[in-house]
């Protein structure tokens, strides 16, 4: 059968031999078309693509923590600690800041690279946002990355976040500016935007994505991965999230995710995000080995690490080492840049080092 003229003007939006173009003009016909393109081949131009901006063979280790769960006033139709559903989760306070950091240095010696924190808010609370702030420094403090989700945010907050040592803020899109009204009602898709505006201008990075298996179209999954590379900067992390049905919830009943069209979702992510980790985030519970093999195949390079996803099962820790054993993958390596005041004190202090070596005298040799 020969390739439709759109779908190989979208395989020749890469050259063989060539590096991928970093793109920020995506329409969604085109988009469309990539979605479209025969499936190996697919697979073969996401990877072509990985490779020549990632090691093939790793993979980014994230934590996600929820620090305040439940009675959330939004309505969003997936989610099990909107207060509009009855779902059966337990309702719980803005944990303690200590308790948070315990949970920090617990992922951090499970080989967690990143430490991501979650609370059931429309935006922050004044009254909780100076522990949140005392969470971002203690977990900065443990030499992990930090990554938080809260809600819609003003300016204001944005700005003390950055201060605090905040490197990550996610604001998922969700979907498609057109489908997404059927999802949410409480929050606006131009919110949305503006928060992501927020965290560019401060200088943290965007962990940005959304979900599919709501019921949307290939057309809404193409309109929500435009929307996210087209923007100024793409996203740094891009969440790919399959849809976690859970009793209770609007979508708990919905028809399950063809999962080819989860994979192709990925490979056309990683397509047009290039230099973006793409995450293979919800739903992995409900994905076998071999599914979540071949979405490392397809430019996968993140996922989380842990038995919750916020209030949501994910693979326990184990079974992600038995997998990475199997596929050769091994945790990516954090770089650590310090800055000009850094590396200042770190020769100070290698100096004093070497001063009071000096003064010592070992007394066995007098």
């Amino acid at each position: 059968m020969p390739v439709p003229t759109t779908t190989a003007t979208a395989m020749n939006t890469q050259h063989n031999g060539q590096d991928s173009v970093t793109r920020h003009d995506w329409s969604v016909a085109e988009v469309e078309a990539l979605f479209a393109t025969p499936f190996n081949d697919l697979m073969f131009q996401a990877q072509t693509v990985h490779r020549q901006h990632f090691d093939p063979n790793e993979v980014q280790v994230s934590t996600l923590l929820s620090i305040k769960t439940g009675a959330c006033p939004e309505d969003c139709k997936y989610c099990p600690q909107s207060g509009h559903y009855n779902t059966g989760l337990k309702k719980e306070k803005l944990m303690e800041v200590q308790r948070v950091l315990e949970k920090a240095k617990q992922a951090k010696e499970s080989g967690t690279s990143r430490f991501c924190m979650g609370a059931a808010w429309k935006n922050p609370p004044a009254k909780d946002f100076p522990y949140v702030l005392e969470m971002v420094k203690g977990v900065k403090e443990l030499g992990l990355e930090t990554c938080m989700t809260l809600g819609k945010l003003s300016q204001e907050q944005t700005e003390q976040l950055k201060e605090a040592g905040l490197d990550y803020y996610n604001h998922n899109l969700d979907s498609s500016k057109e489908f997404y009204d059927s999802i949410i009602t409480t929050r606006s898709y131009s919110d949305r935007m503006e928060t992501l505006s927020y965290v560019r201008d401060s200088g943290m990075k965007i962990c940005s994505g959304g979900i599919v298996g709501m019921g949307e179209t290939v057309r809404d999954r193409a309109g929500l991965l435009v929307n996210l590379a087209n923007l100024p900067v793409h996203p740094e992390s891009v969440p790919i999230n399959m849809l976690v049905k859970v009793d209770g919830t609007p979508l708990g009943d919905i028809d399950d995710l063809e999962p080819f069209d989860f994979i192709r979702c990925i490979a056309v992510a990683r397509i047009m995000m290039p230099k973006s980790h793409v995450r293979l985030s919800a739903g992995r519970e409900e994905m076998n080995e071999q599914m979540q093999s071949m979405a490392f195949l397809a430019g996968a390079n993140s996922i989380f690490y842990g038995e919750c996803l916020l209030t949501t099962p994910n693979p326990a820790a184990h079974k992600d080492k038995m997998l990475f054993e199997k596929l050769g993958i091994r945790p990516e390596r954090r770089v650590v840049k310090n800055d000009d005041s850094q590396q200042e004190a770190s020769l100070l202090e290698q100096v004093q080092k070497k001063q009071d070596e000096a003064l010592f005298v070992d007394a066995a040799a007098v």
